[in-house]
């Protein structure tokens, strides 16, 4: 359904929609250095935790392509390894990121003995397309079982952007819209504008405006009244780290909105994929949380909106505990509480291979 190609691997180079340019300018920028993509990432040009992982594959294989091929095994291990940390530095919160990476440093090491450092690269580039192409099929699966839970809905309200732009291509917490559409049943969305950085506003509502989905663009503070009205047949957000006990941590204000919604009775979904669990926490308590400089309040979008020289807070996620959560819908399947039981049921395999 979405025919934006978010990020692709394009002639020896990682192309990304630069996000940080829309609605206004869409813009597809090349990344040739591991540099390049700690940037991309740092500075949200590619966002979204799955968009996030599969960036990390292909820009920790740009930061050792060009290492010497008859350097030694071990050098070019330790090498590795400082690029990985580097790279796995850029964003905190995602666990995607780091999932991604350790991923990439295990693709070889069950036969690292026989290899080349040539044949270590062709692995990295290879592993890193399949965590692309696996992105595409969880995210539909995930639209498929979650198409299951809201076929019955009419209304959702969103929260900043788990679309088609936020992973490679159907998105986690929009892909249930797609499928609907693909099945016939057309969603009309409510998008929280999502302060500071307006990914709600500039990104959700943009792209599904071009997948043709009615969409209605709503401040963060009208959610309330919005469901009071009745407007609301259930709210479905992504996450960045989903813990074993089911606390999750997703853009600032998803709390709110999920206390919101259960004081109005209205069913609240998250939508991830596998790799977004971090079952090495055991609550939300522990995930880490990423503060952002102060500029994208007071000075967001090249317009000055508070005084110079206030203080500012501005963590760019919170934690929901998993009390709000109605069901978390994944690509293997859709998973209820008690969640500290059905997580451990559904991650028992393993989540890194």
């Amino acid at each position: 359904m979405p025919h934006l190609k978010t990020i692709e691997w394009v002639d020896d180079k990682v192309r990304i929609i630069d996000q940080t340019q829309l609605p206004v300018n869409l813009a597809y920028v090349d990344i040739t250095t591991i540099e390049e993509m700690f940037e991309a990432v740092k500075t949200m040009k590619v966002r979204g935790a799955p968009a996030i992982g599969v960036a990390a594959a292909f820009g920790l294989y740009l930061g050792i392509r060009d290492l010497p091929d008859n350097e030694s095994m071990s050098n070019f291990i330790t090498e590795l390894k400082k690029k990985a940390e580097y790279l796995a530095s850029s964003r905190p919160t995602a666990i995607n990121l780091k999932w991604a990476i350790d991923r990439m440093q295990a693709s070889f090491h069950s036969i690292e003995d026989t290899l080349t450092i040539a044949n270590v690269k062709q692995i990295l580039l290879e592993e890193a397309g399949h965590i692309l192409v696996e992105d595409k099929k969880s995210c539909k699966a995930i639209g498929e079982n979650g198409f299951e839970i809201l076929k019955d809905y009419n209304t959702l309200l969103t929260h900043c952007n788990a679309g088609g732009l936020a992973t490679v291509e159907y998105g986690t917490a929009l892909s249930p819209v797609y499928i609907g559409k693909e099945k016939g049943k057309v969603f009309h969305v409510y998008v929280d504008e999502t302060r500071p950085l307006l990914q709600g506003a500039r990104i959700t509502a943009f792209e599904l405006k071009e997948a043709g989905i009615p969409v209605t663009l709503i401040c963060d503070n009208m959610a309330a009244p919005v469901m009071a009205q009745g407007k609301i047949d259930a709210v479905i957000v992504g996450a960045d780290r989903i813990t074993a006990n089911g606390d999750f941590a997703n853009k600032i204000g998803t709390y709110s909105l999920a206390i919101i919604a259960k004081a109005h009775s209205i069913p609240f979904y998250v939508a991830a994929p596998l790799s977004s669990f971090d079952i090495s926490l055991k609550t939300g308590n522990e995930i880490p949380i990423e503060e952002r400089d102060a500029d994208e309040i007071i000075h967001g979008f090249d317009c000055r909106t508070s005084p110079s020289d206030i203080q500012v807070y501005n963590p760019a996620f919170d934690v929901t505990p998993n009390k709000y959560v109605t069901a978390i819908i994944t690509e293997k399947e859709v998973i209820y509480p008690p969640f500290e039981e059905s997580i451990s049921e559904v991650t028992a395999g393993g989540l890194l291979i």
